[in-house]
């Protein structure tokens, strides 16, 4: 039995192999991504079995998904073929001013259509597992695939399962008035809730310069037991229903590759650090070194550390070398 489920959109991404602008980006490098199955795969990495529910297309990006995920050794048992419908894509650029433009072709996808059936499907992987993780990215995708994580949590919950979410709002599909009403309602039947200080304040409707400790506290408000806001170059910050707060730096990056990742392997390396029974304080400088440890490879999974990388990181994070 897996240790962890989780379930959502895994798509193909075609990232910029230059930088620059979109306009003028001729050619791409494929790396497979979704912000679920890069926590999944990072908790493989780290030594922890987990189980990945949702649908790709029967296409050859399809096809690239189920080889990648079952390489990294995360399980697909719940990971269905869908033939009626294509594998979701994200093009992205790269910048080393300013942000990067995405491009989504995901609307009608396969992974799109996670209905509730998937999910009921797949309830015998929440018997003796201990740990859910879903996203505010999946629930914006359809009203079936919103449907789905709901009842993923009432599993979860029926099972006896932490259950974590990261609020990873996207713009490009769907407003903060749509959002907040859904992430409110997620965080309320979360043990933990991950995210920026900008997703927190769509979430909690405060105003943009509210401080991360307050919005660690407001999501904690909602039902969540602990809430951990990440402030980028300045680490995180979490606090917890029993009044605790946690500042925990970042760990020093000289040159930040890619950015996109991070925030999945953030929440891979607290979770890993939390199922192995360890503090508030060590699975936050847990996940700021697996975030780390993201910024630095080009692509969602590429940079996630395993046991032995997590480790040098954590022993020398300062070092340029290890004679």
């Amino acid at each position: 039995m897996a240790e962890v489920v989780t379930l959502g959109e895994c798509l193909i991404a075609l990232v910029a192999s230059a930088t620059g602008p979109l306009t003028e980006a001729t050619t791409f490098e494929r790396h497979v991504a979704g912000a679920e199955a890069n926590v999944a795969v990072g908790l493989a990495r780290l030594g922890h079995s987990v189980e990945y529910a949702g649908r790709v297309g029967a296409d050859g990006f399809g096809t690239t998904i189920l080889r990648k995920l079952r390489g990294e050794g995360v399980g697909v048992s719940a990971l269905r073929v869908d033939p009626t419908a294509s594998t979701g894509i994200m093009v992205r650029e790269r910048r080393a001013l300013g942000p990067a433009q995405v491009l989504y072709y995901r609307a009608g996808s396969a992974g799109s259509m996670l209905a509730l059936e998937d999910v009921d499907g797949a309830a015998p992987l929440f018997e003796g597992a201990r740990w859910l993780h879903v996203t505010g990215i999946t629930p914006a995708l359809s009203a079936s695939a919103r449907a789905a994580v709901e009842r993923a949590a009432e599993h979860a919950r029926a099972a006896g399962m932490t259950v974590s979410l990261d609020l990873n709002f996207r713009r490009r599909l769907w407003s903060e008035a749509d959002a907040a009403p859904v992430f409110r309602t997620l965080a309320a039947s979360a043990d933990v809730v991950f995210g920026d200080a900008d997703e927190a304040v769509v979430a909690l409707g405060l105003p943009a310069d509210t401080p991360a400790e307050k919005l660690a506290r407001g999501l904690v408000g909602l039902g969540a037991a602990t809430a951990v806001i990440k402030t980028g170059a300045d680490g995180a910050v979490a606090a917890t229903r029993d009044g605790i707060v946690v500042r925990s730096p970042a760990l020093p990056v000289r040159q930040v590759v890619d950015p996109v990742g991070a925030g999945d392997a953030f929440a891979a390396g607290f979770i890993a650090a939390t199922l192995e029974g360890q503090h508030l304080e060590t699975a936050m400088r847990t996940g700021n070194a697996c975030g780390a440890a993201a910024l630095s490879a080009l692509g969602d999974m590429t940079g996630l550390p395993d046991r032995a990388e997590l480790d040098r990181l954590l022993a020398a994070p300062s070092l340029d070398t290890l004679r």
